[in-house]
């Protein structure tokens, strides 16, 4: 039994293709970010927090959270499945609690948070020009 693509598939549209390529940056991204927890938690990272049995209470909840979480939505954005978009707003909106409850700890979560915040812009804008060009098809 063979498969075949008749090529008319939402990605095979601009917005379609667009969509994946951010998919796509954003898991690779998300990935990077899950190693960089996954470092601090092991003891390699050079910082403050550099060990898990060091870190304040809140950050070891929030470390361990996003080390999971972060390859998670890295996976399932990779593969293009909506549950992948809801993961990585799970872990953009972590980040900003991080970034604003953590104070001067936490200045490279801000930046984080606002990289997810840009992203989710996109991935909304690029949903919202689908939604759009799907109404103006079924009104022709």
């Amino acid at each position: 039994m063979t498969i075949e693509i008749d090529g008319t598939g939402p990605d095979r549209t601009l917005n379609g293709r667009l969509t994946l390529w951010l998919y796509r940056v954003a898991a690779l991204a998300l990935f990077g970010l899950g190693l960089f927890y996954w470092v601090r938690l092991v003891g390699i990272y050079g910082g403050s927090l550099w060990r898990f049995d060091l870190m304040p209470t809140q950050w070891k909840t929030a470390a361990a959270a996003l080390a999971v979480l972060c390859p998670v939505a890295g996976v399932g954005l990779w593969m293009a499945v909506s549950w992948g978009v809801v993961v990585w707003v799970i872990v953009a909106l972590v980040e900003a609690g991080i970034a604003c409850g953590f104070g001067a700890e936490a200045q490279m979560n801000g930046v984080i948070a606002i990289a997810h915040g840009l992203g989710l812009l996109v991935f909304a804008g690029l949903r919202l020009n689908a939604w759009l060009g799907g109404r103006r098809a079924v009104k022709v």
